[in-house]
């Protein structure tokens, strides 16, 4: 009998908890939930004819560390889509969307998207992504519209 009033003490306690969080959870404001607008749709991609394309001229190569030392390296080709009337924008901006792109790509590879099978779906749109928010927040939203890896290598074992 002694050791199960810990048993029941605990219970009691769980129980009481759950009871005290159910009660004191804040209620939704209906008034405020029925006003909120929806959020605005994304804005049009432009024709065709009105997106350029600007490749970095030179790869990137993000380096694989592993216990303070190079196992391999990731050698990719960036792509940018960006609206026509940028380009004089895009380029002049070159230098700091590479800084930005290449930091976004040491952080992938720290944290473990160059390892394993890193051609995978979720895993390069994941990288996609982050250049993507990347770009745009070099650039802004309205200018860049995508991002193209055109070419990926991993050399090393």
């Amino acid at each position: 009998m002694g050791k199960l009033i810990p048993v029941i003490l605990i219970i009691l306690g769980l129980g009481g908890g759950l009871g005290a969080g159910l009660m004191l959870r804040p209620q939704p404001d209906q008034e405020a939930a029925q006003e909120t607008e929806p959020p605005p749709a994304p804005p049009s991609r432009p024709d065709a004819s009105e997106i350029d394309m600007f490749e970095f001229p030179n790869y990137f190569m993000v380096p694989l560390v592993v216990e303070d030392r190079i196992t391999a390296v990731v050698v990719i080709q960036i792509g940018l889509e960006f609206r026509s009337d940028a380009r004089a924008l895009v380029t002049a901006s070159a230098p700091r969307l590479r800084d930005r792109l290449l930091q976004v790509m040491f952080d992938h590879a720290n944290t473990g998207g160059f390892d394993g099978v890193f051609t995978a779906h979720d895993t390069l749109g994941l990288l996609r992504r982050n250049l993507l928010e990347a770009a745009q927040h070099t650039l802004g939203t309205d200018v860049v519209l995508g991002v193209l890896i055109t070419d990926l290598l991993r050399t090393g074992t």
